[in-house]
């Protein structure tokens, strides 16, 4: 009897210490990772969203970007629409110009005069803002690749960086690379990285051209008639035959006209190397 319950008490000796070896184990192996589900994207296209780089226009912007691919094409049709607005996007995103659309457009020297001024035809409005709606998209011009300068198709110049990639619109667009074939300007950033983020509640008229004609008109004072005096009666105008009309003197007001623009050729062959 004695042989059996010490037989049992080794063999519960022997189960213990196996299971306590066996929780000592377990507890020294690493826990495996877990993803965080509120960092995890919800599917493909929202994976993509999130590592896009923001721009953000507003409703000037796009206002800036339609001048400028219409006065730069020439009025062509969309494909010069096109081309013109990859290289606007092109700067924006390569970091060596202004932040916003309004600002490339309207840098100085680079692009056509009055093109922040002049008139859009009527004609050309649904056309233009189909390709303008389509470059915010992310569509680009497939011939202009990583092109940020251009020219009036037919010019010549002796610049050996100036590396041609399309004609469209009357012009020719071309980027700067060295004889080693790389880039001399910074690399704009690929369609697919750029996410363009719409700020509603702007206004369309850039500021430095908003109308200088005053809220109102000063009012004509009419020159003073005869007062009379304390003690005195009041003078009498003498009659005459017909009433004649007093006519009061009204001040004219100025109203300011922009500047006539200069001959858009001779400027962009003076600035196409630069």
């Amino acid at each position: 009897m004695r042989a059996h319950l010490s037989l049992g008490k080794s063999l519960a000796g022997i189960l213990f210490a196996g299971i306590a070896a066996a929780s000592c184990t377990t507890a020294q192996q690493p826990a495996p990772k877990v993803a965080s589900l509120t960092t995890k994207p919800k599917n493909a296209a929202q994976a993509a969203q999130s590592t896009k780089v923001t721009f953000n226009y507003t409703a000037k912007d796009r206002d800036c970007l339609k001048r400028a691919m219409y006065f730069e094409s020439e009025h062509s049709d969309r494909d010069g629409y096109m081309a013109v607005g990859t290289v606007v996007m092109n700067r924006l995103t390569s970091g060596a110009y202004p932040d916003t659309i309004c600002g490339i457009v309207a840098q100085e020297k680079q692009f056509a005069p009055g093109v922040m001024t002049r008139e859009v035809e009527p004609m050309a409005e649904i056309e233009l803002t189909n390709a303008a709606d389509a470059i915010l998209r992310g569509e680009r011009h497939p011939g202009v690749k990583d092109a940020m300068f251009f020219h009036t198709d037919g010019l010549k110049f002796p610049y050996r960086n100036m590396h041609y990639v399309a004609i469209a619109g009357g012009n020719a667009f071309y980027e700067k690379r060295g004889r080693d074939g790389e880039l001399q300007t910074p690399a704009p950033l690929p369609s697919y990285e750029v996410a363009m983020n719409y700020l509603p509640g702007q206004s369309v008229m850039p500021a430095q051209f908003a109308t200088l004609v005053p809220t109102t008109v000063p009012v004509p004072i009419p020159m003073p008639g005869p007062v009379a005096t304390l003690g005195t009666e009041p003078a009498v105008m003498a009659p005459t035959d017909a009433a004649v009309p007093t006519t009061e003197a009204v001040i004219p007001v100025a109203i300011p006209t922009p500047r006539p623009a200069f001959n858009d050729a001779v400027l962009r062959g003076s600035l196409a190397h630069g």
